[in-house]
């Protein structure tokens, strides 16, 4: 599909050039030719005035005339070759240049199409397993002859479990849109009290896994929405609590750094893959599958992060350190 868009947009970058380039070339040739004519006119003039001066000549010579004219048709045929010459490089070269510009035209509108493509397939396949999930256990549940009130308030349950992963995954989609559209009111907020609120929220899964969860904030008031900053903050600590040891630790510090205010979620996990950092801030990717799937991660989480970041003016980045985990880092303005 996008073979044959780029072959239609290079065609119409070309004859758009080509159109260009032949008025332009047959404009200098109108005024070359007519430049020169004028010139043989004047010219004709003053050899005429010479010769009529002259002592014994009282007629104009018509041989002089022939060779004007003769002259004159040899520079509108040098003329010609000389544009036909010039429009054939430029279709040349312009042919090449529209195709490489047709393909960094489409390569954005490309990207964009294989992502949403991707996240189409992905968001189909996670809906699809938990519905699969309620159906089959529904199903296995109908076709028993006895039961009892604690297997069917196991089935409520597994039931409940399924609705709620549903109902993450949906709200998650929802504040992806909501933060990609709505502008947020921006204030200055305070440092400590962010990370000590992200890290409140955090605490429940922190204790479930004994990991430890440390603060090394440096007081400054940031430019920011502070609910979203608390929201993208608790994100980083519970992806790296999912993903670190468990009885480790997860260190959250911020600071000053050059102009900027930084923040960082450090954990002393195995890191990201390699060929997985390009796209941890994707939509539903998971690197390692079985992993997210153990973790109960939809892989909407850094996105989210990612775009909260962008709704506050802020850059987000991850840091990969051998031996001691994954780093995100926050790095955001000032209040002004």
């Amino acid at each position: 599909m996008f073979a044959s868009a780029r072959i239609k947009l290079t065609l119409f970058y070309l004859a758009i050039l080509v159109a260009f380039c032949f008025v332009l070339t047959l404009s200098i040739r109108v005024l070359a030719e007519r430049e020169y004519m004028h010139s043989n006119m004047v010219q004709r003039g003053e050899v005429r005035n010479i010769i009529l001066r002259l002592p014994g000549s009282n007629h104009w010579p018509n041989n002089f005339v022939d060779v004007q004219d003769a002259q004159a048709a040899e520079v509108r045929e040098q003329l010609n070759q000389d544009m036909i010459f010039i429009n054939v490089v430029a279709l040349i070269v312009g042919g090449v240049l529209s195709y490489w510009f047709a393909g960094r035209t489409l390569k954005p509108i490309e990207e964009a199409h294989i992502a949403q493509a991707r996240f189409a397939s992905d968001a189909s396949h996670e809906l699809r397993t938990p519905l699969t999930n309620l159906r089959l256990e529904n199903e296995v549940f109908l076709r028993q002859r006895h039961f009892t009130e604690d297997d069917a308030k196991e089935l409520i349950k597994s039931n409940l479990e399924e609705v709620q992963r549903l109902e993450g995954l949906s709200s998650n989609l929802l504040a992806l849109t909501q933060y990609g559209h709505t502008p947020l009111q921006l204030t200055g907020v305070a440092a400590k009290p962010l990370v000590a609120a992200a890290t409140k929220i955090a605490q429940p899964s922190a204790d479930a896994k004994r990991v430890t969860l440390v603060q090394q904030v440096t007081a400054a008031t940031v430019y920011g929405h502070r609910d979203s900053l608390v929201q993208l903050l608790s994100i980083l600590i519970d992806n790296a609590i999912k993903y670190g040891p468990e009885g480790g630790e997860v260190t959250v510090g911020g600071r000053p750094d050059e102009g900027y205010y930084l923040f960082w979620v450090q954990d002393n996990g195995p890191g990201v893959d390699e060929k997985d950092q390009p796209f941890i801030f994707d939509r539903l990717y998971r690197g390692d599958k079985a992993r997210s799937s153990a973790t109960g991660g939809y892989g909407l989480g850094l996105s989210l992060a990612k775009a909260i970041a962008t709704a506050n003016g802020a850059e987000l980045r991850m840091r990969n350190t051998k031996g001691t985990g994954a780093c995100f880092m926050l790095r955001i303005p000032f209040n002004k």
